[in-house]
């Protein structure tokens, strides 16, 4: 059984969702027969590195909003993931573009190590406040879940996992998939956003028994997800 995410790792929610997904697969008999496949997805394909800039005062200018308000929205993200066994450090984040990010994740979908490429990201992102858009932390990250750091190098030197980024950007389009978390299910059934835990298990139930069947993929909830121009980054 196979369960197709798009994500982004700079998106608040994708990281909520994923533990809520892993919290139903607890629960799930078939847990062992699920087969979990990353895809890229980029909420802001031309953000840049601003360094000095918080994400407090980027959201802001970003959404036309207050600093204040834009603190305020951050802190509830940070309670939501905390209820959730996350730690989210806004005042640390570093606004950065994470396609290099992706690529590196597609590299250790090669070595069926892509979803530990995406918690490491994610951790290095939301808690410990590193830059991954920059080459050198993304050689650590990777080497952290067991990537060798020549591959890594080599790979951020090229093009190489590009077409893949993109490819799958490209699918998310064709598909329909404006915002993340985006959870489909044997390409039978799809829930949007961090839902809750409930949900998921009886998305996992319902697509599980229904293995055989040639359903197309129909979406069945939607949620908090991070849109283009949302305050997700």
């Amino acid at each position: 059984m196979k369960i197709e995410i798009w994500s982004d790792i700079m998106c608040p929610f994708c990281y909520i969702g994923k533990r809520k997904l892993e919290s139903a697969l607890e629960r799930f008999p078939g847990k062992d027969k699920v087969e979990i496949i990353w895809h890229s997805f980029q909420l802001d394909p031309s953000l840049k590195y601003q360094p000095g800039k918080d994400l407090y005062t980027y959201l802001s200018e970003r959404k036309g909003i207050s600093r204040e308000q834009s603190r305020r929205l951050h802190d509830q993200l940070t309670q939501t993931a905390r209820e959730n066994g996350l730690t989210y450090n806004f005042d640390k984040a570093i606004i950065a573009n994470s396609f290099d990010a992706h690529r590196l994740i597609q590299l250790a979908k090669k070595h069926t190590l892509g979803d530990a490429a995406e918690e490491r990201l994610f951790k290095a992102y939301f808690a410990e406040g590193r830059n991954v858009s920059d080459h050198a932390t993304l050689v650590d990250l990777g080497s952290d879940i067991g990537l060798q750091k020549g591959e890594i190098s080599g790979m951020l030197e090229s093009d190489e996992y590009a077409k893949q980024v993109d490819d799958d950007i490209k699918e998310a389009q064709e598909l329909g998939i404006r915002g993340v978390p985006f959870f489909i299910m044997n390409r039978k059934y799809a829930v949007s956003g961090a839902q809750p835990v409930e949900l998921f298990l009886q998305t996992l139930n319902t697509s599980y028994n229904e293995w055989e069947k040639e359903d197309s993929y129909i979406p069945v909830a939607n949620g908090n997800t991070c849109l283009p121009g949302e305050d997700c980054n």
